[in-house]
């Protein structure tokens, strides 16, 4: 796609960021309730509340369909923020959005580390699953599902800019 062909994008650069952000977050929770659903057949509510559980602790697991519903708010809510700022940086520094596919690779093993050993051990949750499959394969969705999308998407939202 040329650049012009992209300038003419109808959403515009805030809609194609908050879409990066939905269709990581989308891909990345999908992921999490097949992983489970198949491995230990945990249902999709009960990953939800665990995302819950990062505000409310344990409590999450006793709250239904509120807290589960609330798991997944928080849940696209930090995958938007991680787009934003995938694109905020993009727009100081052009590597990011003229290298999306290994930029974005970089980011998704970035927002693996900072989400795993700062924001969940800062959260009321408690610690993850160790599984090591379940470790491996997060960390390649990150890269392909959450990183890569947030990246190419900034870099539609700053080639669509006037």
């Amino acid at each position: 796609m040329t650049t012009a062909a992209v300038s003419r994008h109808p959403i515009g650069p805030a809609g194609l960021v908050l879409a990066g952000g939905l269709v990581a977050g989308t891909l990345d929770i999908v992921y999490a309730c097949l992983f489970w659903a198949l491995k230990a057949g945990v249902p999709a509510r009960r990953i939800l509340q665990s995302v819950a559980a990062g505000l409310l602790g344990s409590a999450s697991f006793d709250g239904g369909s509120r807290t589960a519903a609330l798991g997944l708010f928080l849940h696209f809510f930090i995958a938007i923020t991680m787009a934003v700022v995938y694109y905020l940086a993009a727009r100081r520094w052009p590597l990011l959005w003229r290298r999306p596919w290994l930029s974005g690779a970089f980011y998704g093993v970035l927002l693996y580390l900072v989400m795993n050993f700062v924001v969940v051990p800062l959260s009321a949750a408690g610690p993850g699953s160790p599984d090591p499959l379940w470790v491996s394969l997060t960390i390649v969705v990150h890269v392909l599902f959450v990183g890569i999308p947030c990246a190419l998407f900034a870099r539609q939202a700053l080639l669509s800019r006037p």
